[in-house]
């Protein structure tokens, strides 16, 4: 089994605003295609263009209607990876210590040499944020991209997590939630953000931005704006056709 650090030097993590996610799985794309050709063994595809495509995913994107008590029914897309916990029960429960929390920035880890693929650490996470490689055999999970993050070959605007850096709608923040003065910190205070199931007692570094709710509905017209006349009276060559046709 593996022991815990009693602290880390920082807490690095993710903050997912459910407000502004629209469900468009680039995360997905761009982390499956940064852990497939970075990071340990390949994540796996089997059968991905027959009948029944089974693959390895280190981040999933749910899609759920939600019907608050006041107001419309809501779409809510929920982007779920692994949420690097300070007290996680996949780590404590690996036989090999494969399975890891670093002491420097917390982000936990699986050490895929020393992984048996026995499962027990996908059985401990009460969020079902691990997956089992049918390929290479091993237990695959989000790194934040360890790779990149510290990899000073890479322009600074990169080095952040892949699916970070693709969010086409700004729904993903990457830092420091263990700095106060952070600006994953000061989001998480100023948005309510709030842990996925608490009651499990793991302690989520990741935080959730809420919905805002939506009491009002208003109608907009996206053809508004080009529909709107350019002109009270035409001018110029248009002008002078419009008299011409009036006197036809």
């Amino acid at each position: 089994m593996t022991d815990l650090p009693t602290h880390t030097e920082k807490k690095l993590g993710l903050v997912i605003d459910l407000d502004t996610c629209v469900g468009c799985h680039a995360c997905v794309v761009s982390c499956k295609g940064w852990n497939t050709e970075n990071y340990g063994a390949p994540l796996s595809d089997m059968d991905a263009y027959g009948a029944e495509p089974v693959g390895t995913f280190l981040n999933r994107v749910h899609s759920y209607e939600v019907q608050p008590e006041q107001g419309f029914a809501q779409t809510v897309h929920f982007p779920k990876s692994c949420l690097h916990c300070e007290d996680a029960p996949c780590v404590t429960v690996c036989p090999t210590g494969a399975s890891y929390k670093r002491l420097e920035d917390g982000i936990v880890l699986v050490n895929e040499s020393d992984c048996i693929g026995c499962g027990l650490c996908a059985w401990a996470c009460p969020y079902g944020a691990r997956e089992l490689d049918q390929v290479e055999g091993v237990m695959k999970k989000c790194t934040l991209c360890v790779d990149r993050i510290y990899n000073n070959n890479l322009p600074e605007e990169d080095r952040v997590p892949a699916c970070v850096r693709t969010c086409p709608s700004g729904a993903r923040h990457f830092g420091d939630l263990g700095d106060p003065d952070s600006e994953v910190s000061q989001l998480v205070e100023a948005r309510g953000g709030m842990d996925l199931m608490p009651e499990q007692g793991t302690k989520p570094v990741n935080k959730y931005l809420p919905p805002r709710p939506k009491d009002t509905w208003e109608e907009v017209d996206i053809l508004a704006p080009l529909l709107t006349p350019v002109a009270a009276e035409p001018k110029g060559f248009l002008g002078w056709l419009d008299k011409a046709l009036e006197k036809l």
